[in-house]
């Protein structure tokens, strides 16, 4: 897999069915290494290791209902109140971070009302700040202890 724009991270794999595996700690399951499973995993140890965010309150392709339609976040972050505070959508690292994909959030965010969000594709982050109903872009998601 492609070095991406994160911290080197210790992985877990399995090789099943010539296909390649990668453990995931949240989901406590071992999951089919794509190009995006492998920014999702990576965005997982940011969450983890970086933001010191505890692994409980991190929930991983949770399907939810918008309008009927089934649709499902890649990481959503959760305070202690239970209240999402950090929604994030993760791209293949190939993928190129547009208006489309952050349409996609902005939906998501409209049903899970996060204060934060994140968009990336492993390479380039975009992060996000909702207040008073306006969006502005900032330069990183704050610590779990301030959310």
């Amino acid at each position: 897999m492609k070095k991406l724009n994160f911290n080197n991270y210790s992985f877990k794999f399995k090789n099943k069915d010539s296909k390649l595996y990668v453990f995931d700690i949240i989901r406590k399951k071992y999951i089919e290494l794509t190009k995006e499973e492998w920014v999702r995993q990576n965005t997982i140890s940011y969450l983890i290791d970086n933001l010191n965010i505890p692994k409980s309150h991190i929930n991983v392709e949770k399907e939810f209902i918008i309008n009927n339609l089934k649709k499902r976040f890649d990481i959503a972050v959760f305070n202690n109140n239970g209240i999402c505070s950090i929604l994030i959508e993760c791209k293949s690292y190939d993928f190129k971070l547009n208006e489309k994909a952050i349409d996609q959030l902005l939906i998501y965010n409209k049903y899970l009302k996060s204060n934060f969000l994140m968009l990336t594709n492993g390479i380039n982050h975009l992060f996000l700040k909702r207040s008073l109903n306006k969006i502005e872009k900032i330069n990183s998601l704050p610590y779990y202890i301030d959310l």
